[in-house]
């Protein structure tokens, strides 16, 4: 095969670069397996260095069957590059791995794509390829067994993927479309409004404490008497509470309604919001 072509075909099989095939194989004696191999090491190498830069773009993907739904980010440098083809078709199959694993993150890495090599290998030939750091962010997977799940795109990019994806589960015997209706405003509110837990005992206990630092900060200084000052700091606390929980949100369709008020409105036997995720490109 003459070394034209063998670049040519280095080059189909790895996504390198002409120099970077022509220097592989220069140095594997023309050997194509062992090009690869050189190449496969040199993009570890590169994509080292790139690990250290900041990936504030990327893309949020949704998948779903029969058993589960599952959402996922994929980070990368650039708005350009969270575009690309290779990026995208990369995103794709991803998220159809990590909704099979349920979002297990070691198995996920681990898991070989349609190419035969895994998804560990596959990425860091990616970021080889396209030049940019390129990581697998937040990650999660709703059981859709004795519930419904229902999903929600914002800025889509393409099918699937946009910037702001939602996935909320809700246990429910209804199959109205009143219910299919306000499964999907509830997923569109998840979106807007990005409650930090179901119900105000779901939040994080330290992201009430950091709360409760930046309230004392902005009141020590306040030359209130200490008595009033814990009154307000009481009455800080338990807005943030209420404005973090989803069932104590303001209603985005109707904000004079909270949104417990608009469940117990529908009047059905059973509605419970069992669980949701909410991952956002940049947050």
């Amino acid at each position: 095969m003459a070394d034209i072509e063998k670049i040519k075909k280095l080059r189909s099989l790895s996504g390198a670069g002409f120099k970077d095939c022509s220097s592989a194989l220069d140095e594997s004696s023309g050997n194509i397996d062992k090009a690869i191999e050189i190449l496969r090491i040199k993009g570890i190498s590169k994509a080292s260095k790139k690990m250290s830069r900041v990936a504030n773009e990327g893309v949020v993907i949704i998948t779903e069957n029969n058993e589960k739904t599952s959402i996922i980010e994929l980070n990368c440098e650039t708005d350009f590059v969270a575009k690309n083809e290779d990026f995208i078709n990369f995103a794709k199959e991803l998220s159809e791995i990590n909704n099979s694993v349920s979002s297990d993150k070691k198995k996920l890495l681990l898991f070989n794509m349609k190419n035969g090599k895994t998804v560990d290998e596959n990425l860091l030939a990616l970021i080889s390829k396209i030049g940019e750091k390129i990581t697998i962010g937040r990650s999660k997977t709703l059981n859709n067994s004795n519930s419904k799940v229902f999903k929600y795109h914002h800025t889509v990019i393409k099918e699937n993927l946009s910037k702001l994806g939602v996935i909320v589960s809700i246990d429910t015997s209804d199959n109205s479309e009143q219910i299919n209706i306000f499964g999907k405003q509830l997923s569109m509110h998840i979106a807007a409004s990005n409650p930090l837990a179901i119900d105000i005992d779901g939040i994080n206990p330290e992201d009430i404490r950091k709360e409760q630092e930046l309230v004392r900060e902005e009141l020590k200084n306040s030359g209130k008497p200490l008595e009033i000052i814990e009154k307000i700091s009481l009455g800080k606390i338990n807005k943030f509470k209420e404005d973090n929980s989803l069932l104590n949100q303001q209603w985005v369709m109707e904000p004079k309604k909270k949104v417990k008020d608009v469940i117990k409105d529908l009047k059905l036997e059973k509605l419970i919001i069992k669980d949701f995720s909410r991952i956002k490109i940049g947050e």
